[in-house]
């Protein structure tokens, strides 16, 4: 299937490893030109390296802290400095730590809070002008199933990424008429550095996968071949939805 993606701009978060670094490689190999941001500017740069030997697109490493709102602004003008053009945004940020509610106090919250959702605010707010322009877009967060099914021991990032689920319905209905739409994905449990350390002994690991009806972790190639999906033009009208990936895990009707 031709995806429509060739010659697109892609800007992806967090993608120096895990499910960013995935995402950032399946828009590349349907010949998207992918700007890529993390905090750690050697890693971003190794993996950019990688990532260019592996696809054959090009690939722009801005080092990035998400929380810093100059770093997103110079993300994006480096963005249209070098391509001139912002067709896709897949924002993805780490999760929160895990712990109980009474585990955390006023610098927790506010933490999770600039991470996860003001981060997806922020820069999906610089990004919209370029999309218009174009004509179209495709704006991407990458969320977890706990927006459907909160997860035990994680009260940052169940209440957290829900507003990012709030914020993109909403902003679905207002950028329908310009042609961008906005999509969530609720990600289960995939093989990631989080994930083990969320779970960092065998028996743990084992206990949470009994949990999951497929009875394995996903791949994060899985989860990109969604991120391809819907950035492309066969997705055009699938806007508003939170889409979960997750081998069944998650029991919620909706």
């Amino acid at each position: 299937m031709n995806l429509g993606l060739k010659n697109k701009v892609a800007i992806v978060l967090g993608a120096s490893k895990g499910l960013g670094k995935a995402c950032a490689k399946a828009l590349a190999l349907e010949g998207s030109q992918v700007v890529i941001g993390s905090r750690d500017e050697k890693i971003l740069k190794d993996t950019a390296l990688e990532l260019e030997k592996e696809t054959g697109s090009k690939i722009l490493a801005v080092s990035t802290d998400v929380t810093i709102p100059k770093d997103l602004e110079n993300f994006v003008a480096r963005t249209i400095k070098k391509f001139g053009r912002i067709d896709i945004l897949v924002n993805n940020a780490g999760g929160p730590p895990a712990g109980k509610f009474e585990s955390f106090g006023d610098r927790q919250w506010q933490s999770a809070f600039e991470t996860n959702l003001l981060s997806a605010i922020r820069l999906t707010r610089l990004v919209i002008p370029h999309m218009r322009l174009t004509g179209s877009g495709r704006i991407i967060n990458l969320v977890s199933v706990a927006v459907k099914q909160p997860m035990d021991n994680l009260i940052l990032s169940n209440s957290i990424r829900a507003g990012v689920v709030g914020m993109a319905k909403t902003l679905s209905q207002e950028l329908a008429t310009d042609n961008i739409t906005v999509n969530n994905i609720a990600t289960g449990l995939f093989l990631t550095e989080r994930i083990k350390q969320l779970y960092d002994t065998e028996e743990k690991m084992k206990k949470v996968i009994t949990n999951i009806p497929m009875g394995r972790l996903g791949n994060p190639e899985e989860l990109a071949a969604l991120v391809a999906f819907l950035a492309s033009e066969k997705a055009s009208y699938i806007t508003g939805a939170t889409i979960q990936i997750d081998g069944g895990l998650c029991r919620s009707l909706l």
